[in-house]
């Protein structure tokens, strides 16, 4: 049989049998009524073409309400509540209810999200990868049902869906430029997986910077491993701690940032001039901390509204795969420009 291109239907079942569609529900249902030869062959049928039984047209007469799913790695990030509100705003002008699951940085929750919202037969998905999924089976698992999806941030299979990225490459060098055109000289990078595009964009724009100055790269002062807050203290503690430390960090993200902003202020150490501090945040709190945080600010409302935008294009029939790119911006304060000897 052909691999499905769609949900598989109870219509779909009967017709594949040569029976009714109210004989189909009954034996998925072990009704008294169809004998246990018929059930266990449409049993087996519903398993080999994958059917998942839609729980809201069954309690539901009318038609059932429109909704789209979201899975985030870490929702109460700024960053993450900021996305949902956006998509939440972009879905309600359409008349769409938004569900959301938190992954917790952790695939297998993930893996398990996906599924849940495959169940409750949602009208599309929007995606953001765990920090530790390396393994795209269920991703692949949307594609051949034809489930619409859109990934936000972090992606894989972008030959498969449409994504929204943001343009980290550029901001990273840009960033990285800044600190070196204010007196910094040896500029540390911390961030997550080197598997996430994420983290290899935005350490590809740190790098580049680099060597345009012709400023030697010390592995050292590159580590990506965890988005966590604790092992980026510990990063940063050990970074400082170096015979040649830092002078600069570019951050990651939000998380990052902030544990390196408060290991360094630990450390008795003036920021900017010991050690001036760049991070990836559209936090508000980067404003209010003390310096103020210099940071490259992700329009993470504007990314979530424009990831609903291409689902419920794909949704409403369009299979065109896309690549949106949202521009981020550099907001210059008070942690990252050193001031000259004697001011």
């Amino acid at each position: 049989m052909a691999t499905q291109k769609r949900r598989t239907s109870l219509k779909d079942l009967a017709k594949e049998l040569g029976v009714s569609i109210a004989t189909v529900s009954r034996a998925l249902r072990s009704s008294p009524e169809i004998g246990s030869e018929m059930q266990q062959k449409v049993k087996d049928l519903a398993k080999k073409l994958n059917y998942r039984p839609n729980p809201f047209a069954q309690s539901l007469r009318k038609e059932a309400p429109k909704v789209i799913g979201v899975v985030v790695p870490n929702l109460v990030t700024h960053y993450y509540s900021a996305v949902l509100d956006g998509i939440e705003a972009e879905a309600r002008k359409m008349g769409y209810s938004v569900i959301s699951a938190n992954t917790h940085e952790n695939s297998e929750d993930e893996v398990n999200a996906i599924d849940n919202f495959i169940n409750l037969h949602v009208e599309g998905i929007i995606a953001s990868l765990s920090q530790n999924t390396t393994d795209y089976s269920h991703f692949e698992e949307i594609s051949k049902m034809a489930i619409p999806l859109v990934f936000l941030g972090r992606t894989c299979l972008t030959e498969k869906f449409s994504c929204v990225t943001a343009n980290g490459d550029e901001a990273a060098y840009e960033a990285t430029l800044h600190l070196i055109e204010t007196g910094s000289k040896r500029i540390a990078f911390i961030g997550g997986p080197n598997h996430l595009d994420m983290v290899r964009r935005r350490k590809h724009g740190y790098l580049e910077a680099l060597r345009e100055h012709r400023i030697p790269i010390d592995r050292d002062l590159v580590v990506c491993d965890q988005i966590d807050y604790d092992w980026a203290s510990g990063v940063t503690a050990r970074l400082l701690e170096m015979e040649n430390p830092p002078d600069a960090i570019v951050a990651f993200n939000d998380i990052v940032t902030f544990a390196a902003f408060t290991t360094i202020k630990q450390k008795g150490l003036n920021i900017p001039d010991d050690v001036a501090l760049i991070g990836f945040t559209d936090d508000e709190h980067a404003q209010y901390v003390t310096p103020r945080m210099s940071a490259i600010e992700d329009q993470s409302f504007v990314m979530g509204q424009e990831a609903c935008k291409l689902l419920l294009k794909n949704i409403n029939g369009d299979s065109k795969i896309y690549k949106k790119v949202v521009p981020q911006k550099l907001v210059i304060r008070e942690t990252s420009a050193k001031r000259p000897h004697g001011v």
